[in-house]
């Protein structure tokens, strides 16, 4: 079923690239907090990033604000053995979405995570993107930052962000009671305009919100006339979505992909790859980020719409993870993420040309499909194997 995002106007979204600028507004907000602090995560880890944003939280405790933080079981391994019990021994409450996987298993509800990125201040300024809580800076590139952006959200739109958060956090915590916990108190939301900006929230869950987000993308991408810049981490399309990005090239639409230059999950990096030549012979320009890992989940289309948030261009993505994006309909907003994908682009990225991966080894052509037919075949798997093709 797919749930078409209800517009709203009337938001103020300040745009953050990286966590260079995310962290501090993040902690800024929690360090301001008078309330009721939510968060969600897929990767909290114990680090210097995790140990500043956790202490930040125990402090909101102190001060009398209600904490509570969603992690991930897989992604968060490591905060659930050792930060975790400090920050629930000094009164922020933590819930665990499906805890690691013990064995390895393809069946669907196994492989279901949180993957999104979700914050919830007093019932009145949200984030939300696709930054985990971990330090920036990778060990194999120590200069420079994981390329991400989040949003900063203030508006009538942050109700539709609490009300997403509490439904989850009521989820979880009744599958792991086994009993269903009291009613929930009335929300207090704050739905007075904040600024100018029309913006939606886009989920991906698996009930009502199954295909939102990838729907999303295919009517902007179907609508578009002039430009798509789409910057992905992980970029593995189902044919709809080929077929939407082919048939936008052939309508002249210049069509630019920002995707991942170096190798941090090898089936997901050759498996994409393999879709090179088939964008390449048909116009659509490709370019890798070089410096460090591309975390980005975002896409500007005409300087008109644009998308910051959780969800990769995958199957895992958008069949099973959980995800949250923001979209929003406007050109001073869509024109500042322009320009930062274009800076990045003529700064970081390397141009590919058909004809040199052509001439790729043929042991790197063979690598490239082996890992995407493993892709779709782990998939048919799950049981979605035919929604994605």
């Amino acid at each position: 079923m797919t749930v078409r995002p209800a517009f709203l106007d009337g938001n103020r979204l300040t745009l953050l690239e990286t966590g260079q600028a995310y962290f501090p507004a993040l902690e800024t907000a929690i360090q301001a907090a008078s309330g009721d602090i939510l968060l969600e995560t897929y990767i909290f880890q114990d680090d210097s990033v995790g140990r500043r944003i956790g202490a930040a939280l125990a402090d909101a405790v102190g001060r009398g604000v209600r904490v509570r933080v969603l992690v991930d079981g897989f992604g968060s391994q490591g905060f659930i053995a050792t930060l975790m019990p400090e920050l629930e021994a000094q009164g922020v409450s933590v819930l665990v979405f499906r805890r690691e996987i013990r064995r390895l298993s393809l069946r669907r509800h196994r492989l279901r995570r949180l993957h999104r990125k979700l914050a919830l201040i007093d019932g009145k300024l949200a984030f939300v993107g696709g930054i985990n809580i971990i330090d920036d800076f990778d060990p194999a590139a120590p200069r420079h930052p994981r390329h991400d952006y989040a949003v900063r959200l203030e508006g009538p739109l942050v109700a539709q962000v609490q009300a997403s958060m509490e439904r989850l956090w009521r989820h979880v915590r009744w599958a792991q009671l086994r009993r269903r916990p009291p009613p929930p108190e009335p929300p207090v939301v704050d739905a007075t305009p904040a600024g100018q900006l029309r913006a939606a929230l886009a989920t991906r869950d698996n009930l009502r919100h199954r295909r939102d987000i990838e729907e999303a993308y295919l009517e902007a991408i179907q609508n578009a006339r002039r430009e798509i810049i789409l910057a992905n981490a992980y970029f593995l399309p189902g044919r709809r979505f080929r077929q939407a990005l082919v048939e936008a090239a052939r309508r002249g639409v210049r069509i630019t992909l920002l995707l991942q230059g170096r190798v941090e999950y090898f089936l997901q990096h050759y498996a994409t790859q393999a879709l090179y030549p088939y964008f390449l012979a048909r116009g659509i320009r490709i370019y890798e980020y070089m410096p460090s890992y591309l975390h980005a989940k975002v896409a500007v289309v005409d300087d008109e719409w644009a998308t910051v948030g959780s969800s990769n261009i995958d199957p895992f993505s958008l069949l099973l993870a959980r995800e949250a994006n923001v979209i929003v309909t406007d050109r001073s907003f869509a024109h500042a993420l322009h320009l930062r994908l274009k800076a990045a682009i003529q700064a970081d990225a390397v141009a590919l040309r058909a004809e040199d991966w052509e001439r790729r080894p043929l042991i790197a052509r063979v690598a490239s499909w082996a890992a995407y037919s493993l892709v779709r075949f782990a998939v048919g798997l799950t049981g979605y194997g035919g929604q994605h093709h």
